[in-house]
Order: C-alpha cells, then sequence, then structure tokens
C-alpha cells in the first residue's frame, strides 16, 4: 500500500511538472549555418532547465518542388513560444500569414543568430526582429542601431546591413539590468567564440536593448540580445550563436532559456535562477553535452 502510495505522488508530481512545462516549437531546415547540429543543442538548452518541453519542425530542403513546401504546416497556436534556427528561402504565403498572427495575437517569437538575416522582403518579419543583417539590407531598410556613451543610435547614414570581423571570444555588456531576462545577471561576462554581429538594420521600433559588445569592426557597442513588442507579442532576438561551441555557452544557455519564458509569458520565473557556472568577466563557461561540440572552433590566425 506504502509503495502504491508513493508511485501515485511521484506520477502526480510528474503530471505536475509536465503541466507547468511551457511547450516550445524550435524551426530549422535551411540555413548557412549548420542547424542540424545546432538545433540539438538549443533543444537542450531549454530543455533542460525543466521550464519547457521542445517539439522541432523541419521545413523541406533548399530547391524542394511546391508540394513539399505544401505539405509543410506548423501549427504555431499550439505553442507558447516559437525559436527560429531558420535561414533559407521564403515560407509559403499561408505559412507568414499564419506565423504573422501567431505573434501578433500573444504568441512568443525567439529569432537566434542567422535567423535575423532572414526574409529581408517579408515586412512583418523584420517588423518582429527589428534589426536584421545581410540580405540586401541596406539604409533603405531603417538604420544601422548601436549603442554608444550610454546612448543608443538609430544611425540613417548610407550603408550595407550586416558585418563581422574573425570568430573570437568577446565581452558581453548589460544594458538593461532591470529586465526580467537580464535581472541579477554580471554586468559584464566573456562569451565563448562567436560571430560578433554588426551593423544591423531595420525598422528598430519598439526595441529594448538588453545586452551589448565592442564589435572589432565599428568600435561600438553592438546589440546581441534585444527584445520587441510586435501587436500583442513578446520577441526576444539574440544575435549570438554561430556554432554548437558558441551555443555551449553557459551564458547562452541562461539567456535562450530567459529569453523564451518572457517571450512565452512576459516574465521570467521558472528560469530566473542564476546558474552557479555563469561565465565571468575574464573565464568562459563550458557546458558540458555528451558529443558535443561536433564542430571545431577555427583558431587565431597568425600575425
Amino acid at each position: 500500500m506504502r509503495s502504491l502510495l508513493l508511485s501515485l505522488l511521484v506520477f502526480t508530481a510528474a503530471a505536475v511538472q509536465a503541466a507547468d512545462q511551457l511547450k516550445v516549437l524550435i524551426v530549422d531546415g535551411q540555413n548557412n549555418h549548420k542547424w542540424d547540429i545546432t538545433t540539438p543543442v538549443l533543444k537542450n538548452a531549454l530543455e533542460s532547465s525543466g521550464a519547457f518541453t521542445v517539439d522541432v519542425t523541419t521545413t523541406p530542403p533548399k530547391g524542394s518542388p511546391a508540394e513539399a513546401w505544401q505539405a509543410w504546416k506548423p501549427v504555431f497556436s499550439d505553442y507558447a513560444a516559437v525559436v527560429s534556427n531558420y535561414n533559407g528561402e521564403p515560407w509559403p504565403q499561408n505559412v507568414r500569414d499564419a506565423f504573422t498572427k501567431y505573434v501578433a495575437d500573444g504568441g512568443g517569437f525567439v529569432s537566434v543568430h542567422a535567423a535575423n538575416n532572414s526574409f529581408p522582403e517579408w515586412k512583418e518579419y523584420n517588423d518582429m526582429i527589428g534589426v536584421g543583417g545581410w540580405g540586401g539590407r541596406n539604409e533603405k531598410s531603417g538604420p544601422w542601431l548601436y549603442v554608444k556613451d550610454g546612448k543608443l543610435f538609430r544611425d540613417t547614414t548610407a550603408g550595407n546591413g550586416g558585418a563581422h570581423g574573425p570568430q573570437h571570444e568577446f565581452v558581453v555588456e548589460i544594458q538593461n539590468p532591470e529586465h526580467p531576462i537580464t535581472r541579477g545577471l554580471p554586468k559584464r561576462w566573456l562569451h565563448a567564440k562567436d560571430e560578433l554581429y554588426s551593423k544591423l538594420r531595420g525598422p528598430a521600433e519598439n526595441v529594448d536593448v538588453l545586452t551589448t559588445a565592442v564589435s572589432d569592426l565599428t568600435a561600438v557597442k553592438e546589440p546581441n540580445n534585444l527584445v520587441l513588442s510586435y501587436h500583442k507579442g513578446r520577441v526576444f532576438h539574440t544575435t549570438l550563436g554561430h556554432a554548437d561551441y558558441s551555443m555551449l555557452d553557459r551564458g547562452f544557455y541562461t539567456l535562450l532559456q530567459r529569453g523564451t519564458e518572457w517571450a512565452a509569458t512576459g516574465d521570467v520565473e521558472r528560469t530566473a535562477a542564476v546558474p552557479a557556472d555563469f561565465p565571468t568577466e575574464t573565464a568562459v563557461s563550458v557546458v558540458k553535452l555528451e558529443g558535443y561540440p561536433k564542430q571545431e572552433a577555427p583558431k587565431p590566425k597568425k600575425p
């Protein structure tokens, strides 16, 4: 009888935990980065927090026939948040319309790294991400957003959108310590080897820049974690995460967890604890994930 009671209690606790978890959908399938390697890291980053259950929907490969795209119909409304690890061909119009409605109606959206390169011609998407790079973006896409001398600049001078130098470790600095995503985190910490995006351009409306890093190209503080509102929806946009070794960084894990929860709910409660192994200003903290990293970080070139 006692063992039966204990079993029931364990089952009930598990059921309560599952009911309290937020459902998240990762979109991948095309990218100029190795999405097949990085999606499992994103999935682990979210699920290891205990706050999320994660599904993955993979688009047809590049160059697929229309029939393949017609069969791809993700139901965004089934999820509290959608995480994009996608940069590729335009989605079918019906999927774009469904996604726009999903976010506008209050769904959460998380854009990871090259996802901000996507869809330069999709107005609503660019409104959601605030700023993006490449894909023909330039001053006509919107201002270049950066921080200098403690002030947020919207630079409208002519120029292409999107640039980065060689991959390297760099210090991430909090600009808004009061936001739920960054609350309680160290002011500055060292991020693993990554691409430091700069000169991002876009509508840049309803943007709150959470963190920056000083670009090796521009010498100003470029946004690398920001939040936006899109009608009733919330968007967390991180430019970090070029490769699995970039994502296997405790700082990245923490921001992705907190940012996804905030996008889904508007607050950070389930993922609020600051990990004991959070990186310092002088030391990267690497998450140990069996079998990873699969990619090899480039070695610095000799002068």
